[in-house]
This record gives structure tokens, C-alpha cells and sequence, in this order.
């Protein structure tokens, strides 16, 4: 007997489904809609998935990239046609820069419903454009497609999961009637049942990549660890074998271990040339760092520079990279390490104490500035969240201020694992990425952020209230972008228009804004102490810290000229 259409679509979709799940595949976020219930639908019957619906699809992208940063293994996001396949662009643009793992499924109209009208019927084909690894339309299910369906799924993992891995778009079209029966799914085509889905063999260096640990030793050098930049304890283990410097993102878990990176190298790298602190060789690994001051500064000093990228990504923003390596720095810091063994550190270690004694001197000068100001800041603000989050939580920092300020001034005294949507720096989705870190791990999440960043993804806490996620959120409130007072807008633009443009206050209520959406929502001065309250007692917290925008560029100045003063001869 022929199988109904609507039969085939909904075989489709579980036979999809149930190889996502054997490739390793565990989370799924839907937004609402009609044209996507045969796949909705397949999501939801499936136990080995854990389902999230997410009412608004911009937030619903930026969920399942949370989802995917906690253990990088792709999270599936379904919406209907239509705009709403449209709002999945900037988290799409995310997870391609930052290299995350998405398998994108917008539902689309049937052929003959395009170009005529037809409601809710646009051009999705390569909606995302070159964001995406791989972009397929498979059109309407079909029995003769039938034995394709478990490679399509397998294909769809392999190239989000690949050498560059990112988001992979499938444009999925169905017919009304749009509810139908599972029937007879393809069985899976491996032994033993598990996905069939090709991974790419590990690659271990060369001897012309491990003979450059060679070049190393003896010479003054820098290591600079951003996003990506491989095990921490193995960053550490280089650096001290070299008697090298690690200025590190807080998204480098080498960040997070006491003593093993410089602290303060924003604020005492703008104060003078630093003439004996030029390195000779400087090591990227990862992505690029916050900081502009440090990225300038090493593109300076003439080093030769070698960058050890992911896959994905050709990190060399000031066009100064002697040698870029792509691939997995954990194979190159593994096989530099191994070269280590019989190096003594250059100059006996006072390279690098040079660069400790000016970290310690930065630092206590910051130190200073902070526990001399009387109201709440946000460099402080940054310090009290570190200090509050227990050992082994998560970290969310949004971009502008937050990212920075992490990077500028806190210098962690226990472990933390620090995300920040960092690929294209901007700052929407950032809620809903904190809460897809907190859905998808283990321990307490804690997200730094600015009011404008809140705003801009308050739908993230759409139905939070009724999910099972302990997330405390701190923002920074000062009224509008604190990140332009730092640019030369505010000192060349006319206060009002500089205040229309740039600065655009809100005038919200941030704790009654959180509290429409059921959430525990308060002011607070102590952060560190309001932070593990909210830590130990569980559940979605709200904390707003009024800051001042004013005050903040003047704490900023304040502290830069306190640290050029201490490292001053």
C-alpha cells in the first residue's frame, strides 16, 4: 500500500530524529509554529531528546547555542517559515565565528506555495548565506528518498561536528495535512546501531610544527591565550617550561588558574612603551583577547608571531602573523610540552619575573582605586560575581563592558568555566545563551551583562520561571551604552546628540521588567554576597547594580592613572 504524504513526512522527520540522537545529539530547541510540526512533532515524541520550547525564535537560536557551548556536541533548533526562519540569522552568525556546532531546521511551503503570494512564504534557500557549513533542501519526503534519510541525518552531524565545525542549515518543505503516523523507519545502517556519521582523522603535527617548540626556547616570548586556546594545566605547563608570560581571555581556562597568568597587562600596557617587556616571540593560541591595548601593543613590537587558530578561523586582525597554524592547540601544546623537558626558562626566569613584578604592581594599584571607591562599579561589579560563584560554576559575560572588565580587572582564585558570545562580539542572545549554559550543565550559572544587552534579549526569560535551570543574572544598569563613553564620540560629538545617538537612556524599571517574566528579581550593593545567596538557594535570580556612566569612564581613567603612576620609575 502507498504511504499516506503525510505519513511519509512524519517518517521522515523521526527517522532524521532517531539518527541525530545515535550520532549524539541530546538537546533540541523548538520555537512554535504550524508548517514545522512534522519534525516538532518527531522531537517531541523522542525520549533520548530533552526538549525546550522558546516562544521567541531570535531567543530560541541563541538557547540552543548555549546548549551547544556547554559540551559542544550540536543542539537542534526547529522554527516554521517565514520570518521566523529569518530570526535565527544572528545566532546562526554567532555559532559560525565562534565555531559552534547547530543543526538549523527551518520548515519551508511546498514548491508550488513559493513566488505566488502564498502566506508566510519567503526565499529560504541559503537564508544564512556562507554562515552555515552546509545547506541542504531536500524538498518533499518521497518513498523513493527513503534510503537516503539516515545518510542525510549522518551527513548533517558530520559537517556540523567536521575540521570547521559550525551550524549546518536544513530547509525542510512539507505539505498539509501536516500530522501524520511514524511507519516503518529505515533501520540504522551501522552494527551496532550507532550513528553512522564520518569524523575526520585526528591530525598530529609535523616535525617541521613541533621543531618550532625549538625556536622557542632561549627567547624572551609572550603567550597570549584567547577563546579556544586548549587545556589550561597544558598552557601553563608550556609557559612554565619556557619562563614565558600567559596573558589570557577569561574564556581561556588557563584564566582561571591562580598564578599562571599576568594580571592587569590592559591597564599597564597603556601607560608606557615598556621597552623591557618586548618580546622577541609571541604565541596566539585561541582567538584574539578583548583587550585592543594588548592586541596593538604585541602587533608593535616587531615578534614573530605565530598563531595557533581553530579549524574555522584565521586569526590575525593586524596582518602581523608569521605563521598561522590551524587545528586543535591541544595536539601542538601537547607535542611543544614533550620539547620542554630539557629547556631552562629564559634569562633563569627573570623574563618572566619582570612580568609577574609588573602584573603584582598593576594589580595591587587596581586593588587600591576599587576599595577606595564608595559605590558600586562595574569593574567591582565584575569582581563580586567571580567572588561569589562557587568553585566549578559557569560564567556568562556579555560583550562591551562586561567581557572587558572580567579581562581588565578580576583575577580569579578558583576554578570557573567562562563562555561569552565572543565569534561576532555582539550583544543579542545573550540571555538566552546563558540560559542554554545553565539548561545543559552541571552547577550554579552565574551571567554578567549591561542593561542594553538585557533589553535587547529580555524574551530570554520567556517561561524560565517553569524550567528546571539555577541562573543568577547581574546587570550593570547605568541607563544606556556605557561602552561609547570609552570611544572619541563622546569627547567630539555634542552632549545631546551624543546622548540621542550613543548614549540612549532607557529609563526602565529593570526588577519590574524581570518581574513580569516571574522572576525573583531585586536591587543590590553587596554582589559577592547577593551572588552566592542566590547561588545556594537555587533557581532564577535577577540582580540590577546601579552604576553610573559618568562615574564609570571617570573609575576607568582613575584606575589607569593609578597603575601608571605605580609602575612608574
Amino acid at each position: 500500500m502507498t504511504p499516506r504524504p503525510q505519513d511519509l513526512q512524519a517518517t521522515f522527520c523521526a527517522t532524521l530524529v532517531d539518527e541525530w540522537v545515535r550520532c549524539g545529539v541530546e538537546h533540541a530547541v523548538v520555537a512554535p509554529g504550524s508548517r514545522s510540526t512534522p519534525m516538532a512533532l518527531a522531537l517531541a515524541a523522542e525520549p533520548r531528546i530533552r526538549l525546550h520550547v522558546q516562544h521567541d525564535e531570535r531567543s530560541a537560536g541563541f538557547l540552543a547555542l548555549g546548549l551547544a557551548l556547554v559540551a559542544w556536541e550540536p543542539t537542534v533548533v526547529l522554527t516554521t517559515s517565514g520570518t521566523a526562519a529569518v530570526e535565527l540569522h544572528a545566532a546562526v552568525v554567532e555559532a559560525d565565528l565562534a565555531a559552534v556546532p547547530l543543526l538549523v531546521c527551518t520548515a519551508d511551503r511546498p514548491p508550488e506555495l513559493l513566488d505566488v503570494a502564498a502566506p508566510q512564504a519567503i526565499d529560504q534557500a541559503h537564508l544564512f548565506g556562507r554562515s552555515v557549513r552546509w545547506f541542504h533542501a531536500p524538498g518533499i519526503a518521497t518513498e523513493a528518498a527513503r534510503g537516503h534519510w539516515r545518510a542525510l541525518a549522518a551527513r548533517a552531524y558530520a559537517e556540523a561536528t567536521g575540521p570547521r565545525q559550525g551550524p549546518v542549515h536544513l530547509n525542510l518543505a512539507f505539505r498539509e495535512p501536516l500530522v501524520g503516523e511514524v511507519r516503518d523507519v529505515p533501520p540504522p545502517r551501522s552494527v551496532d546501531g550507532a550513528g553512522w556519521a564520518w569524523r575526520p582523522p585526528l591530525q598530529a603535527p609535523d616535525d617541521s610544527v613541533i621543531s618550532l617548540a625549538e625556536d622557542f626556547a632561549g627567547r624572551r616570548g609572550l603567550i597570549l591565550a584567547g577563546p579556544g586556546s586548549g587545556h589550561g594545566e597544558m598552557v601553563h605547563h608550556l609557559a612554565s617550561g619556557l619562563g614565558w608570560p600567559v596573558l589570557a581571555a577569561p574564556q581561556a581556562s588557563v584564566w582561571c588558574i591562580p598564578g599562571a597568568t599576568i594580571p592587569g597587562a590592559d591597564a599597564f600596557l597603556r601607560s608606557a612603551d615598556h621597552t623591557a617587556l618586548v618580546p622577541e616571540v609571541v604565541v596566539r593560541l585561541g582567538g584574539p583577547l578583548a583587550s585592543r591595548v594588548v592586541g596593538e601593543w604585541t602587533a608593535r613590537t616587531g615578534a614573530i608571531e605565530i598563531v595557533v587558530a581553530g579549524p574555522a578561523t584565521w586569526v590575525d586582525p593586524h596582518g602581523t602573523a608569521s605563521v598561522v597554524l590551524a587545528g586543535d592547540p591541544a595536539h601542538l601544546l601537547t607535542a611543544w610540552s614533550r620539547e620542554m623537558d630539557d629547556v631552562t626558562p629564559v634569562d633563569d626566569g627573570r623574563w618572566l619575573r619582570s612580568w609577574q613584578d609588573m602584573g603584582a604592581v598593576a594589580l595591587e594599584a587596581i586593588d587600591a582605586v576599587l576599595a577606595g571607591d564608595p559605590v558600586a562599579s562595574e569593574p567591582s561589579t565584575a569582581r563580586g560575581v567571580v567572588e561569589g560563584l562557587p568553585a566549578g560554576g559557569n560564567l556568562i559575560a556579555s560583550s562591551s563592558m562586561p567581557i572587558r572588565d572580567l579581562e581588565w580587572y578580576v583575577a580569579p582564585t578558583r576554578p570557573l568555566r567562562v563562555h561569552a558570545n565572543r565569534g561576532a562580539n555582539g550583544i543579542d542572545g545573550v540571555v538566552s545563551t546563558a540560559v542554554g549554559v545553565a539548561l545543559g550543565s552541571d552547577g550554579p550559572t552565574a551571567l554578567l551583562i549591561g542593561d542594553l544587552a538585557f533589553l535587547h534579549d529580555s524574551n530570554g526569560l520567556l517561561g524560565i520561571a517553569s524550567r528546571e535551570v539555577d541562573l543568577v543574572i547581574v546587570v550593570n544598569d547605568n541607563d544606556g551604552g556605557g561602552i561609547f563613553s570609552f570611544l572619541p564620540q563622546h569627547e567630539t560629538v555634542a552632549p545631546q546628540t551624543f546622548e540621542a545617538l550613543y548614549g540612549t537612556p532607557h529609563g526602565l524599571d529593570l526588577v519590574a521588567l524581570a518581574s513580569a517574566y516571574g522572576v525573583a528579581a531585586r536591587l543590590v550593593d553587596d554582589v559577592t554576597q547577593a551572588v552566592s545567596d542566590a547561588c545556594a538557594s537555587g533557581g532564577v535570580h535577577v540582580l540590577v547594580v546601579r552604576t553610573e556612566r559618568g562615574a564609570n569612564l571617570d573609575l576607568h581613567r582613575r584606575i589607569g592613572s593609578a597603575v601608571a603612576a605605580a609602575i612608574s620609575p
